[in-house]
């Protein structure tokens, strides 16, 4: 059963959307802390059998302007439908102070001909606020896409859409000599990961995003 009427009048929903974006702003905050630590931790870069043997190219715009595009689309599916909204979030908070765990465990200093994003534009100070040079392992730009992917599976543009979205981002970044091959590939078993944990820690919240995209979970993959 589609739902097409605004539920934000229902208490349960309403105070299920309060702590989504709660717990989405405590792991960015999360996130500030570990990529903080992960970057003054950082060692000396290493080789890298992708990075060592292309040449570095400038990706600032698209490495940039792209999340914020991508994250509009995904508002925009959200506002559409607002059942969505509460899974959606904490879904995106589960991955965050996952990677954040992994960030603070591993600290690979940046490669040595990465892209300087920072002056690029206005918006990359803003992006010091997500990415700090020592938050490597695993790639948000390439997880975060294909978690959306995971979770619009049951529509098939959105699918398609968001997991080429991870693949041209993982693409980018590495172009960019922002991210080693490993945290790219990784983001993708490991985002498969959490997609799953996500549908055990939020059942409810899963079966109210399913209830307004029937059929199929990362479970069906």
């Amino acid at each position: 059963m589609r739902h097409c009427i605004t539920p934000f009048n229902q208490p349960a929903f309403l105070y299920s959307c309060i702590t989504s974006l709660a717990l989405l702003l405590c792991s960015f905050v999360v996130n500030i802390y570990a990529g903080l630590y992960a970057t003054e931790k950082a060692s000396n870069p290493v080789t890298d059998i992708v990075l060592s043997n292309i040449p570095a190219v400038d990706v600032s715009l698209v490495f940039i302007y792209g999340p914020f595009i991508l994250w509009a689309l995904v508002a925009g599916l959200c506002i559409q439908q607002p059942y969505r909204i509460p899974f959606t979030l904490k879904s995106i908070s589960l991955f965050v102070l996952i990677r954040s765990v992994f960030i603070s465990l591993t600290h690979i200093g940046l490669f040595p001909t990465a892209t300087d994003f920072t002056s690029a534009t206005s918006l990359g100070e803003v992006m010091q606020l997500f990415t700090f040079g020592g938050d490597l392992f695993f790639s948000a730009h390439t997880g975060l896409p294909f978690l959306m992917a995971l979770l619009f599976w049951p529509l098939p543009f959105w699918r398609w859409f968001f997991t080429l979205s991870a693949v041209f981002f993982g693409v980018i970044v590495l172009l960019g000599h922002l991210h080693y091959s490993i945290d790219v590939l990784a983001a993708f078993f490991i985002t498969y990961t959490i997609a799953h944990i996500a549908r055990w820690t939020f059942p409810v919240d899963a079966r109210l995003f399913d209830s307004v995209t029937p059929v199929s979970s990362p479970t069906t993959l």
